[in-house]
């Protein structure tokens, strides 16, 4: 391992506001392309994906950058963009730290690798399928003291897998039958997105479309899954559609507790969408008006978040680029602003935002 003391610039005046920081990112890292938080950590301690594929754990709050494991995700440079959505590497962080995985956004392909081998310990392939449409599906969690990763695996599955092993844990096959022409049971019409698992983390919402297209997030019980019935995440009896909107998906979504999630987004269709943000109360279902569904129960609608959704458990913070913006999700009220500072994560054990900026990282904490 290497590890260098970081300069500090010093406090960076955004949009008028000296809580926001400039520091320079990691020296020897090389262009960064990604953080992800240690969210476990009370200090700020992030991982940082350079575009070499290096990981390297940055503690910010002592000036220490050393370098943990390096990648090799193959690249997918002749995709054609889909609605403005770009091929992109993405770090994520198990709460620990003890595992990283580098995926590519809008592609296929990743990887996960145990930081304290530097190993790769699950090669990851979605196997396509309008994959061009949303970011890859992963996120960590823990299960009986271990930590598991959550994964697509085909466009209609996700699967889970011990980090440490790569053994799958959610082993799982359609009967064969002699009708080819009949859908089998457990079959799921649904391409999986992006990733949440809940604060308590016992529970994943879902990002994911069905054909027409329609945006539809899902929740389920992430222990029911791994422990008990296989088929959870596509049709067991604890897996709850949130709402429906058309040709409406892969923007801001966050957990504000372990009940409660806000959708960016006011409106059943992108033509009439509306900037705002949609409160449900995911342990309860009503009968929905449109799609003629149970969803959710919606318990609040209020005007103005917009872009990416991010919570302390308390509030919801809305960044967009002109800013980040605080909100009571319980009234609606909007409770302040900080211009120009436009952060793509969040780290909730030091309530820190973060924002790369060409060679330097904003930090704002609140």
């Amino acid at each position: 391992m290497v590890s260098v003391r970081l300069r500090e610039l010093g406090a960076a005046m955004v949009g008028g506001s000296d809580a926001v920081r400039g520091i320079p990112v990691p020296p020897g890292s090389g262009p960064v392309v990604d953080l992800a938080p240690l969210r476990d950590q009370r200090r700020a301690v992030w991982l940082v994906l350079s575009a070499d594929g290096t990981i390297g754990r940055w503690d910010v709050d002592a000036d220490v950058h050393e370098i943990v494991a390096t990648t090799t995700v193959a690249a997918e440079p002749d995709r054609e963009p889909w609605n403005g959505r770009h091929v992109r590497r993405h770090l994520h962080a198990s709460h620990d730290g003890g595992f990283a995985a580098v995926v590519n956004d809008y592609g296929r392909f990743g990887q996960v690798v145990d930081l304290r081998t530097g190993e790769v310990t699950l090669t990851l392939d979605n196997q396509g399928g309008h994959e061009e449409t949303v970011s890859f599906s992963l996120d960590f969690a823990r299960s009986r003291g271990r930590c598991v990763v959550v994964h697509r695996t085909a466009w209609n599955r996700l699967d889970v897998s011990d980090a440490q092993t790569g053994v799958l844990l959610t082993d799982r096959s359609f009967p064969a039958g002699t009708n080819t022409d009949a859908v089998p049971e457990h079959h799921l019409d649904y391409f999986h997105g992006s990733l949440y698992v809940s604060p308590d983390g016992r529970r994943i919402l879902d990002d994911g479309w069905v054909w027409h297209p329609v945006g539809i997030p899902a929740v389920w019980d992430l222990d029911q899954w791994i422990e008990g019935n296989v088929w959870e995440s596509e049709d067991g009896p604890s897996r709850i559609d949130v709402c429906g909107r058309e040709y409406y998906w892969d923007h801001g979504m966050t957990w504000i507790d372990s009940t409660l999630i806000a959708v960016e987004g006011i409106g059943d269709d992108d033509e009439v969408m509306r900037p705002g943000a949609r409160i449900f109360d995911t342990t309860r279902t009503e009968q929905g008006e449109m799609w003629r569904m149970p969803t959710a129960a919606e318990v609040l609608s209020f005007e103005g978040p917009t872009g990416l959704f991010f919570s302390d458990g308390t509030h919801l913070f809305s960044c967009d680029g002109a800013g980040l913006s605080t909100w009571d999700p319980a009234e609606g009220k909007l409770l302040g602003t900080v211009t120009g500072f436009s952060p793509t994560h969040y780290h909730p054990g030091a309530r820190q935002f973060a924002q790369l900026a060409d060679e330097m990282v904003l930090l704002w904490a609140r």
